[in-house]
This record gives structure tokens, C-alpha cells and sequence, in this order.
């Protein structure tokens, strides 16, 4: 008997299995052969606070003292930097406001990212608040924490049915059957044909890719200082990466969920829009990818028991959220299974909670 069988090993399983591997048993099953195999190992890894809606932004800001000091921190310095042509003042203005960024003279621009181009870019923006996350040691920490609580980190568990019986939820892998008190969908993009397969009702989430491009460094520059810098209105977006420069199309299209894969034509225009505000040409991709961020209705994240069965957990919807949010996210989600109150105002947790479906 497991007293918590969460299902999924991306960062939302990993850190609600690590809260509660404190109260009980856990065995945190994963389809792939290895964790973090899908979203959560294909992210920017960037904390930026002001990031989501006002729920988000909360989770955001009570993760922040976890990042910065457990086990020694998980962040380092980035900055964010946002640049607009002059038909996107209203945008640019737009972005100031919600990401509590102060304008800049381009002149002030290119000595941050010297290849921004003074023919297109019009206007720039820059605050040094916006963080990395070390997401593999953050991974790495959480599944430390199940195991050395005596819990199990299952690969290779791949959910195939359950249900109900005795008060307890019967659960069957391709490898083996589990009996679990409770019951977390954290299955990403998933987490919807989960609560089918499980007799509930979902919450209509929608997966939508997020493409991604590694190029060289742009004109053999040393990027490793570069900030992130960002189109208005999130257009598109590059971001240094072990000495190489990735560019992404900030591409949302809906899709199913599925092992993702970068699309040509999506890509392309992605990597055109950033030519046009830089002057170094893009002359090689040297690998893609896409991942998938997946979405309630509301975009919020969804956290907390089913309102029609409170032994199934929802932990879903993180979006491009997962990793800053990853310690708030996972402790309201503890408490709500503990029924410890939560350090979260009322209104951030109902509007995270799944009874808002209902």
C-alpha cells in the first residue's frame, strides 16, 4: 500500500513527491526511461517573478527564498532585456508595466547585447531581476528528498488503467499494480487523459508547443553574460546556453499531448523575426527541439483535490511556469493534501484550486 502514488516525473511530480515523501509513503511513476524527460528537460530555465497571471506571480515570489538559498540556491544572474521596433510602442509600454522593467537608450542596449541592430530597434527595456535556474540540480535535489524519505523514483511505469476499489485507488503499470491511498496527476500534458482514464472529470487542458533553436554564438561574441532578450509582446526570444545562443519563435500553438518536435516553417519565421533586430546573420542551426506547455482554460495552475474526489490530486497547468513556481507549488499542494494551512493568501489559493471548474 502507498500512502502517495504521483504520477508523472517532470518538476511538478518530482517536487510534490518530495513534500510529500515527509507525510507517508511515495512511489513517483514516470512513463519514460528517465525524469524530466519531456517539458520540464526542454526549458528556458529562467526565474523571472513577474512572469504569469497574479496566481503565478505569487507562486513565483514564495518560491523565491527556496531558489535562492536551499541547499546553497539555484540561481544565478541573467537579466531581461526586451526590444521593440517602432510600430510596437504600445506593446513595448505594455511589457514595462508587466514585467516591472525600466526603459533604456539603445546606446545603453547594444553595450548589454552589442549585435541588437540601431536601424529596427526602436525602443529598449532591461531589469536584472530575471534569474537561471539550475533545473537539473533543482531535479536532482527533489528526487534526493523522495528516496532518502524512503520513497520510490519509478521510470519506465507507464499508467495503463485505474480505478477505484475498497476505498482505495488500483493503479497498473506495464510493470506492476500499485494500491495508493492518493492519487496526484502530475502527468503534464497528460494530466486530462489521467483524471479520464481514473473516472474524473477533466479540466480541459490544452498542450501548445514551444519550439526551440541552438545557433552558435552570434559573430564568435562571449554571450556567457548576455541577458535574456526578449521581442515585445514575446514574440520571440534568445538566451545564451553553454556558450551557444538559443532563439525561440515563442511559438503557442495548440496541439495533443506527444513527444514534441520543432516545426520548420515555425521555426523559420521565429528566426526571422529576431534577424530582423539583430545585425549578426543566422548562418547554422545546429539542433532544435520543441516542448510543451500545457494550459487550464484560465491559464492558472490547477492544485489541489477534485472537487468530486478529494483522494485524486491535481498538480497541473504549470505552462512555461513549472520550474519558478516548482517550491510554492508544491508546498500549497502538501498542505492541501495535510490540511496544514497554507502560507498562500484565500484568493491565490481558490484561484489555483480545480473546484473552479466545477
Amino acid at each position: 500500500m502507498i500512502d502517495f502514488l504521483i504520477i508523472g516525473g517532470g518538476i511538478a511530480g518530482q517536487s510534490a513527491a518530495a513534500q510529500l515523501s515527509a507525510h507517508g509513503s511515495v512511489a513517483l511513476l514516470e512513463a519514460e526511461d528517465s525524469l524530466g524527460y519531456h517539458t520540464s528537460g526542454r526549458s528556458a530555465a529562467l526565474y523571472e517573478a513577474n512572469y504569469g497571471l497574479q496566481s503565478t506571480v505569487a507562486l513565483n515570489l514564495a518560491s523565491e527564498a527556496y531558489h535562492r538559498t536551499h541547499n546553497g540556491g539555484y540561481l544565478t544572474p541573467r537579466g531581461l532585456l526586451v526590444v521593440a521596433k517602432t510600430a510596437d510602442e504600445t506593446v513595448f509600454k505594455a511589457d514595462l508595466d508587466d514585467l516591472n522593467l525600466s526603459e533604456i537608450g539603445l546606446d545603453a542596449a547594444r553595450k548589454i547585447v552589442p549585435i541588437l541592430n540601431p536601424d529596427t530597434v526602436a525602443f529598449a527595456a532591461f531589469h536584472d531581476a530575471a534569474l537561471d535556474i539550475d533545473t537539473d540540480r533543482l531535479m536532482q535535489d527533489f528526487t534526493r528528498v523522495v528516496r532518502s524519505n524512503g520513497g520510490q523514483v519509478l521510470p519506465s511505469h507507464a499508467v495503463l488503467s485505474m480505478h477505484r476499489a475498497n476505498q482505495f485507488w488500483q493503479v497498473e503499470t506495464n510493470s506492476e499494480t500499485f494500491q495508493a491511498r492518493v492519487v496526484v496527476n502530475a502527468a503534464g500534458a497528460w494530466a486530462d487523459e489521467i483524471a479520464v482514464m481514473a473516472g474524473i472529470e477533466p479540466v480541459g487542458l490544452t498542450p501548445y508547443r514551444r519550439s526551440m533553436a541552438r545557433l552558435p554564438a552570434p559573430g564568435g561574441h562571449d554571450v556567457s553574460r548576455w541577458p535574456m532578450v526578449m521581442g515585445a509582446g514575446e514574440t520571440w526570444y534568445a538566451k545564451p546556453d553553454a556558450g551557444k545562443w538559443l532563439v525561440s519563435p515563442a511559438d503557442t500553438d495548440p496541439t495533443k499531448a506527444h513527444d514534441a518536435f520543432a516545426d520548420d516553417m515555425v521555426l523559420a519565421e521565429g528566426l526571422a523575426r529576431y534577424q530582423e533586430m539583430v545585425t549578426e546573420p543566422v548562418t547554422r542551426v545546429e539542433t532544435n527541439w520543441a516542448g510543451l506547455r500545457t494550459f487550464a482554460p484560465d491559464k492558472a495552475l490547477v492544485l489541489g483535490p477534485d472537487p468530486d474526489q478529494p483522494s485524486f490530486i491535481w498538480c497541473a497547468g504549470q505552462g512555461g511556469y513549472g520550474f519558478q513556481t516548482a517550491p510554492a507549488a508544491s508546498q500549497l499542494l502538501c498542505d492541501l493534501v495535510t490540511g496544514d494551512d497554507s502560507e498562500l493568501d484565500a484568493m491565490t489559493v481558490a484561484a489555483l484550486s480545480p473546484n473552479r471548474f466545477r
